[in-house]
């Protein structure tokens, strides 16, 4: 038996035992895939000098500066990691507080991460308010009080997103009822703009600004959700066969909404009312999944079986499992970044794990 970090309902480490260690999925199949051993390396990335518990959430990478932005919640620390040297540069003073989540108090701060034009956006919990980064010299910028609905049921940003089209960042609440919209036309002086007040809380986002569509997950309600970017109401609601609904990515090009949901992923058509495409197995314990347009690839981590799905999907929106990566207990949350390259946080240990293609041939899928 061994113990892990395992999220609870609002996403914050708590130790659980485990009583079995084998990948058995949906229907108790085990997922097939390639040999992973020699298509992928696992490099840890410590955030801390010694071994701790991080409360981490969301990530982000920026293509364009080759850097990856972590908050790293309960230190009041945002971490910035070089993509190629995988140096650690820590952008601090940052306001923390206890937070109540799911009846329990945890210390929060930084939690939420989007890249802008010229800066980052951080939510932090903490104080309940968005901050602006520099993203080339990493300066700590203004913050703005984001506003609670009731200390007790809203908690501050949970997500937060950069919308280019309309030049805004949304931000969402949770377990707050409501998206939170702030003009960021002065990117470094952002003000709050608006408020969409929803029937339940949200869980996940992704951003679709071909469509000029922000989708969400409605936690209590078991559906994903179509807003327009412009006149801020709800357009189109799907229901995906779960209730229990986490992240979400998008392929934009091909119109292709990816869902996380408990232990698996499906793919909608957002072009064709939002069409149930395929649905693929992953383990259980997922959180925000991500979509590589260069690479064509789904990612997926699952913290309960410790394995990163990596998955094809082609243009009918059809799931092909092409690895299923070892991580370790309680990682969860991965971001694509250049090629084949991936990250995931591990909370229990206060570290990044960086996920590296070797350059040694791809063996052929496993027998049943």
């Amino acid at each position: 038996m061994g113990e892990v970090f395992e999220l609870h309902s609002w996403k914050f480490a708590r130790l659980r035992a485990l009583v079995s260690l084998s990948i058995v999925l949906l229907l108790g199949q085990p997922l097939n895939a390639h040999t992973v051993a020699a298509d992928y390396e696992l490099k840890p990335i410590p955030l801390l000098s010694g071994s701790g518990v991080i409360v981490l959430d969301h990530l982000a990478y920026d293509r364009s500066k080759g850097r990856l932005w972590v908050p790293a919640s309960n230190t009041g620390n945002v971490d910035v990691i070089d993509a190629t040297s995988d140096a650690v540069s820590k952008v601090s003073g940052f306001n923390t507080g206890e937070v109540e989540l799911d009846g329990h108090k945890a210390k929060l701060g930084p939690t939420a991460v989007s890249i802008g034009q010229g800066v980052v956006y951080i939510g932090n919990r903490g104080d309940s308010s968005l901050c602006v980064i520099d993203s080339e010299t990493l300066a700590r910028g203004e913050c703005v009080a984001i506003s609670r609905s009731s200390p007790e049921s809203d908690t501050g940003p949970h997500g937060v997103t950069y919308v280019p089209a309309t030049r805004e960042v949304w931000v969402t609440t949770g377990p707050g009822k409501s998206i939170q919209i702030f003009d960021a036309s002065e990117p470094r002086h952002p003000k709050f703009k608006t408020k969409i007040e929803l029937d339940g809380p949200t869980e996940g986002y992704a951003i679709d600004n071909q469509r000029g569509q922000f989708y969400t997950n409605s936690a209590e309600k078991g559906s994903t959700v179509a807003i327009d970017l412009r006149t801020h109401k709800i357009v189109s609601k799907w229901d995906v066969g779960s209730t229990d609904l986490q992240g979400l990515a998008i392929d934009i090009e091909r119109g292709l909404l990816f869902v996380a949901c408990a232990n698996h992923v499906v793919s909608l058509d957002v072009r064709h009312s939002g069409k149930l495409l395929d649905s693929i197995p992953t383990g259980t314990g997922l959180d925000d999944i991500d979509f590589s347009r260069e690479q064509k690839l789904l990612y997926a981590a699952a913290s309960i079986t410790a394995t990163l799905s990596t998955i094809e999907v082609s243009d009918d929106g059809k799931f092909h499992l092409k690895a299923l990566v070892p991580t370790a207990k309680g990682a969860r949350g991965v971001v694509a970044a250049k090629g084949k390259t991936a990250y995931i946080i591990d909370p229990a240990e206060g570290r990044i794990l960086k996920v590296i293609p070797n350059d040694a041939p791809q063996m052929h899928d496993s027998g049943t």
